[in-house]
């Protein structure tokens, strides 16, 4: 190379000087001075120096610009080299290479790297789009910084690359979960909407279009998801409700048929309610079953027999209130719950009341009452044994004061057996007031409470009948003293004039007198009860039993009227249309 220059620039010395001789013998013939022949040649000379200056300057340029571009080029190859993951190139240049070969083949170097930048950033562009698709699938957000990063080119390596494909790998496994995810929410809420009787196509439509379509992909959305499942819950807690209401009436139709024993071909028609009443909440599948018409419709027959058991229980409350008031009047008892039921079944007719608390209520009251009938038993037997003793009184007196008693006739001997019967047990009925009363104070000490007699106080009753009597007794002393005077009047009688004035109707004269009595006299059972308290005048006498059957009318009349005799007042004024 160097012998190569050697000879060339030897070659271009031997020219010019070849020039210069021809041109030194020009100037020779011609005659140029010496002078002008300098200056030519320095001209020369100089011009030859400029043009060797401009091709060296022009040869360093174009150095310079080769050395520039060698270097971007391998920083271009660097970056690439970068970018991609891989190691730098490195060239093993022989002496004399030249920067033009150097150039060369960095070029060729970096333009293999730009094309397999290229494919490269292809593969992560098609991976991108392919996480992009997805994410927006989900959540309607695109992954914009991976794919900004890409379309940088500043991280194109393998390891990335891996890494995108692996995430890639990951949504699409996720996307097949939320599909699957999907179509059990959709199989679910389908098989809720057949048991609840709800459109299925209106709901799905109403959450996304594509549900719908069974040739179109369904959205996996987190909207699309949370949808479905928020719709899956609402309608299963819908079912969940609706089971409770079908089993609280299955339970109320079999508690119904029980109760009124209702056939078995209207039971029928009900079964498949009752054979859910303790089933769960998937076991409940058949289609309608709690649709809104189906559980209306068995509502509808629950009412129906809720109104025929109100009818029913309106029936046996009645009769259980005319128990009540029969068991009442046996051991004569007036009670104000009695009077409180009565009200409460007209109540319960127009729907106020409860029908089965009101039964609950009067069978407590009969329990309550037969309790109080056991401890009142022996008590009211002795107030019958005196009450009928006081009939008999009121018996013997009203034969008594027949004048036709001994008169004989058919069954005069039975009166008269009668009578004697009715004198012994007049004759007790002291002693049984005296009984009747030690026996009442006792009940009513132990129990803490009036012994009541047809809403009287019993010992109230005993003690105005003790006192009656006593009354009595005192005016038929006064009577027997009043006919000992009259006699001693008509004996003097007798004795001044000697005249018998008749007897008898001195007597009734007699009688016609009153006897002073005082007329507000206390009424009580016994004997008083039934015959006249007051002193009667001879004339007004009943000697008729038609008279004494009227007296009985009257006061069986007053006894009606103020609900039995202890409840009638103490003052005797209410007799005054008895005894006019």
């Amino acid at each position: 190379m160097f012998r190569h220059r050697v000879d060339q620039f030897a070659r271009i010395e031997t020219n010019c000087g070849l020039l210069l001789d021809e041109m030194q013998k020009i100037w020779e013939e011609v005659g140029e001075p010496q002078g002008s022949r300098d200056t030519v040649l320095l001209e020369i000379e100089k011009r030859c120096l400029e043009a060797y200056r401009r091709k060296v300057d022009g040869a360093k340029k174009f150095r310079a610009e080769l050395q520039r571009h060698i270097a971007e080029s391998e920083v271009e190859l660097a970056d690439i080299c970068s970018a991609m993951g891989e190691q730098p190139v490195h060239f093993d240049w022989k002496p004399g290479g030249g920067l033009k070969k150097k150039l060369d083949t960095i070029i060729s170097q970096l333009e293999d790297m730009r094309k397999q930048k290229n494919e490269r950033k292809n593969q992560f562009v098609e991976v991108l789009q392919r996480i992009q698709n997805i994410s927006l699938e989900f959540t309607g957000d695109s992954e914009d910084n991976l794919y900004k990063a890409v379309l940088d080119g500043t991280d194109l390596s393998m390891r990335r690359l891996e890494e995108l494909c692996k995430h890639l790998h990951e949504l699409q496994d996720q996307k097949r979960n939320r599909l699957k995810q999907v179509c059990d929410h959709l199989k679910t809420l389908n098989s809720l909407c057949l048991v609840l009787g709800v459109d299925f196509r209106h709901i799905t439509g109403e959450i996304h279009s594509t549900l719908n379509d069974p040739k179109e992909t369904k959205d996996v959305s987190d909207n699309t998801i949370k949808n479905l499942a928020s719709a899956v819950q609402s309608l299963r807690e819908i079912k969940i409700h609706r089971i409770q209401r079908l089993q609280n009436l299955a339970s109320a139709l079999v508690e119904l048929w029980n109760l009124m024993d209702r056939p078995m071909a209207e039971r029928q028609m009900f079964q498949n309610v009752t054979s859910n009443i303790a089933a769960s909440e998937p076991e409940i599948t058949e289609p309608n079953m709690l649709s809104v018409e189906f559980l209306n419709n068995v509502e509808s027959e629950v009412s129906r027999l809720e109104e025929l058991k109100s009818r029913k229980i309106i029936e046996v409350v009645i009769k259980k209130r005319l128990e009540l008031e029969q068991i009442c009047r046996q051991i004569h008892m007036v009670t104000e719950a009695l009077c409180a039921m009565e009200y409460s079944v007209e109540a319960m007719e127009s729907g106020a009341v409860d029908p089965m608390y009101l039964l609950e209520q009067i069978e407590l009251q009969i329990a309550r009452i037969k309790e109080e009938a056991l401890c009142r038993k022996e008590i009211l037997e002795k107030v019958e044994k005196w009450l009928a003793a006081c009939q008999e009184e009121s018996w013997l007196e009203e034969y008594n004061r027949d004048d036709n008693r001994y008169n004989g006739g058919r069954g005069s001997h039975l009166t008269l057996k009668r009578a004697e019967k009715a004198r012994a047990l007049v004759f007790k009925i002291p002693a049984m007031v005296e009984a009747l009363t030690s026996k009442t104070k006792a009940w009513e000490a132990q129990r803490g409470t009036e012994f009541l007699y047809d809403g009287g106080r019993l010992r109230s009753m005993l003690e105005q009948d003790s006192i009656l009597r006593q009354e009595k007794e005192q005016e038929m002393l006064r009577q027997r003293d009043q006919k000992r005077i009259e006699g001693q009047w008509i004996a003097e009688q007798e004795a001044l004039f000697g005249s018998k004035p008749s007897p008898s109707k001195k007597g009734k004269k007699t009688s016609r007198t009153p006897t002073g009595v005082a007329s507000n006299r206390n009424f009580s059972l016994g004997g008083a009860m039934l015959q006249n308290p007051k002193p009667q005048k001879a004339a007004s006498r009943l000697h008729s039993s038609k008279k004494g059957d009227l007296l009985i009318q009257k006061i069986s009349l007053i006894h009606e009227q103020h609900g039995g005799f202890a409840a009638l007042p103490s003052d005797t004024s209410v007799f005054a249309n008895i005894y006019p």
